[in-house]
C-alpha cells in the first residue's frame, strides 16, 4: 500500500479535513508583524473577520448606534476601521476611520466615496492632537501582538477621545494559538497609563464565545470609558 493510499484511507470520511488544511497552511505562513499580516490579508482579498459580519456585526451596531444617540455623540474616530463592513451598519453624524493597512483605507474610500460625513486615512496620518467625542476600537486590541504596537495604539486611542472611549475586546491575558492574536487584560493598561479615565460600564456580548460556533460567537465585550 502506498503512502498516498494510506493517507486517503486515514482521512476518508473526516468532514473537517478541508478547514484543517486551511488552518495548517495559515499556521505555516511566515508572520512578520501585525501590520504586515493585515495588509497581506486585505491585499489577498481577505476581510476584517467574522466579527464584522452577520449577527455579531448587528449586535455591535445596535449597541453603538444606541450609545451615540443617547449620549448625543457628534463625532467618532475609529482606530482600525478595517474593510468598512461594520461601518456600513453605523449611524454616526461624523466619522473618521484610521487603519494601519493602506489596502483597508483604499477599500473604505471606495466603499464610502459618496458619503461626505466619512473620511479615511492611515493611522500614522492621524494628526497629533486630533480628537472626537468618541474614540472607538472594535476587535483590534487582541490583534496587536507586539508590546510596543499595543502601547502606542492604546495611547492614541485615549488621546483621541474627548468624552468617551469604547473598546470591544477580550480582557484576559493569554496567548492564542493564532500567531496574529494575543489577548491582554487591557483594562490594567488603562488603570496604569490613563488614570484620569475610568470604566463607565461593561456591556456583555449577546453571543459569548462557543468553540462549537466560533464564527457566530465572540470572546469580546464592550468596555466604555469616560474621564473622571
Amino acid at each position: 500500500m502506498t503512502s498516498s493510499t494510506r493517507l486517503k484511507r486515514f482521512f476518508k470520511g473526516i468532514p473537517v479535513i478541508g478547514p484543517l488544511l486551511v488552518a495548517l497552511r495559515r499556521r505555516m505562513e511566515v508572520f512578520r508583524s501585525s501590520s504586515d499580516y493585515w495588509e497581506r490579508r486585505y491585499q489577498s482579498g481577505g476581510n476584517s473577520g467574522a466579527g464584522s459580519y452577520n449577527r455579531l456585526a448587528e449586535f455591535k451596531a445596535e449597541f453603538l448606534n444606541r450609545f451615540v444617540k443617547q449620549n448625543q455623540v457628534t463625532s467618532v474616530v475609529e482606530l482600525g476601521c478595517g474593510d468598512g463592513a461594520q461601518l456600513s451598519l453605523a449611524q454616526y453624524p461624523e466619522y473618521t476611520g484610521a487603519d494601519i493597512s493602506p489596502k483597508a483605507v483604499e477599500i473604505c474610500r471606495n466603499r464610502f466615496g459618496g458619503d461626505a460625513s466619512k473620511r479615511f486615512l492611515l493611522m500614522n496620518d492621524l494628526a497629533p492632537g486630533f480628537t472626537a467625542d468618541l474614540s472607538l476600537s472594535l476587535d483590534v486590541v487582541f490583534h496587536l501582538v507586539e508590546d510596543q504596537v499595543f502601547d502606542a495604539y492604546m495611547r492614541k486611542l485615549f488621546d483621541s477621545a474627548r468624552r468617551f472611549a469604547i473598546v470591544y475586546s477580550s480582557n484576559t491575558d493569554w496567548d492564542s494559538p493564532s500567531k496574529h492574536e494575543r489577548h491582554r487584560q487591557f483594562t490594567k493598561w488603562v488603570a496604569e497609563n490613563r488614570p484620569a479615565w475610568h470604566t463607565l460600564s461593561i456591556f456583555k456580548n449577546a453571543y459569548p464565545f462557543d468553540p462549537a460556533d466560533p464564527e457566530q460567537t465572540s470572546i469580546a465585550d464592550f468596555y466604555v470609558f469616560a474621564p473622571r
